[in-house]
């Protein structure tokens, strides 16, 4: 049986660097690379980090670096009419509204907005009340895992459906949560223990730079693609630097597409693309010299050559010792 298609969300984050135009242009590119979903991030700054919380180090080069986080947040916040713009473009585009509330005030805005599904930010595993109040709403969910063990993910997983959430609608997502990730630290076949583990529904949130590592990831089974996209990483703004140009995020959705119709059923058998080719390249049992009727066909007078149209040289030793029922010339096909 063939497999649901792959759910590809094309991550914009805080590329939109405050501006609604540009959060309307990604999500324009999101729609024509063949995304299923955009996401953005929901926050109240002031809930989500203390003044005196510092940067991490990728926030740090690629940011104002005399802007403290909780300054940097402040710039890219979308207030609830920004959401329902937002929200409004996108069903106009025909793509679905993703956002990942950091803080409990953003889990209610988007439960009121009627947001489809709850994506968890790696951030938020080990936040009990947050993951509490999602579990109760009984949406489909999204977990991601980076800077996680298993035991972290195990615990997040039982408050989740514990709080009333199936376990049947989350998705954990492997991931890495460094900007961008070195391929040494993907560690993607981790992916497949958190499924075995936990018999979960899994996918990958990839930070790496390129796209070969979403798509391995497709091969290996997930179900779920979330990947950062800029309109260009020459932008100022934290995440830009790791993050696909359009022409890239087009590439990937492609070639993930490509992929999934390559993994078929897992059933080997003859393709129907194949099949015209099966005369031509396979060989079937014929006369290596003038036989007259009567003659005894032995290993010296048949062999096998192409075309496939007559006895499959598996019957060889059926031939052998037989009589030729007629005449044969040389590269005929032999009848028994």
């Amino acid at each position: 049986m063939e497999r649901d298609k792959v759910f590809i969300i094309a991550e914009a984050g805080v590329n939109h660097n405050g501006d609604m135009y540009i959060a309307k242009k990604l999500i324009d590119v999101a729609v024509e690379a063949g995304s299923n979903a955009i996401k953005f991030q929901t926050f109240k700054a002031n809930e989500v980090v203390s003044k005196f919380a510092q940067k991490a180090e990728y926030q740090y080069k690629a940011s104002d670096k005399s802007e403290t986080q909780l300054e940097m947040l402040e710039r890219l916040e979308l207030d609830v009419g920004a959401h329902k713009e937002l929200i409004t473009y996108c069903k106009e585009k025909g793509i679905m509204f993703l956002s990942s509330p950091f803080d409990l005030e953003s889990i209610e805005l988007l439960n009121e907005l009627g947001v489809e599904i709850f994506k968890i930010p790696s951030g938020e595993i080990t936040n009990l009340t947050y993951l509490r109040r999602i579990g109760s709403l009984k949406r489909k969910i999204i977990l991601s895992t980076g800077m996680a063990d298993l035991e972290e993910i195990g615990k997040a997983l039982g408050t989740l459906t514990e709080s009333g959430t199936p376990k049947d609608n989350i998705t954990v997502l492997h991931c890495n949560t460094e900007y961008p990730t070195p391929f040494e630290d993907v560690n993607l076949l981790a992916m497949n223990t958190i499924k075995e583990t936990f018999n979960a529904n899994v996918g990958y949130s990839d930070h790496t730079s390129g796209i070969e590592v979403s798509i391995a990831a497709v091969a290996l089974g997930a179900s779920v693609i979330e990947k950062h996209f800029t309109l260009s990483r020459s932008m100022e703004g934290p995440d830009h630097k790791a993050s696909l140009e359009p022409d890239e995020l087009r590439s990937m959705v492609t070639a993930i597409r490509n992929i999934e119709k390559s993994l078929g059923d897992g059933i080997k058998k003859l393709s129907s693309s194949e099949l015209k080719n099966r005369p031509i390249t396979r060989k079937s049992i014929i006369a290596s010299m003038n036989i007259k009727e009567g003659d005894v066909f032995t290993e010296n007078n048949i062999t096998a050559k192409r075309p496939g149209t007559g006895i499959n040289p598996m019957e060889w030793d059926k031939v052998i010792g037989r009589k030729a029922i007629r005449d044969y010339k040389v590269d005929d096909l032999i009848e028994i």
